[in-house]
């Protein structure tokens, strides 16, 4: 269960970071014209921005307080802020009516569930 915990987290990491990259230093023009990019046009370059950023310090918050033994309890508090954040991704996802995306959007936030009750209940980290 422990491997199984290390890989999904890494993959959400692997995510965030591919995402908080694209946000954080794209521009809101070439984010919009992406696939499934229409939901920027009603947030500003802030928020964008902002949100970039924070995907990014999930990246460190998913992997970096285990691997150092410093407050481990942050990855699955970081992976139940992923659950919070992939359902608003589905919510304004599905008022678009990009149903594909709301799926894969459900496959992380099925992964983040994972994370988080795996390393709150079933086998968390000891301190």
């Amino acid at each position: 269960m422990n491997v199984a915990l290390w890989i999904a987290a890494g993959l959400l990491a692997l995510v965030a970071l591919g995402s908080g990259i694209s946000k954080t230093f794209l521009s809101k023009e070439r984010l919009a014209a992406q696939p499934g990019g229409e939901w920027t046009h009603s947030v500003s370059t802030g928020f964008l921005k902002t949100l970039g950023c924070l995907e990014l310090l999930s990246v460190v918050g998913l992997i970096l307080p285990a691997v150092l033994d410093i407050a481990p309890v942050m990855v699955p508090v970081t992976a139940a802020c992923w659950v919070l954040l992939l359902t608003g991704a589905m919510i304004a996802r599905g008022r678009l009516g990009q149903g594909k995306l709301v799926a894969g959007d459900a496959a992380y936030f099925a992964i983040a569930v994972f994370v988080a009750y795996g390393r709150f209940v079933i086998e968390p980290f000891s301190s």
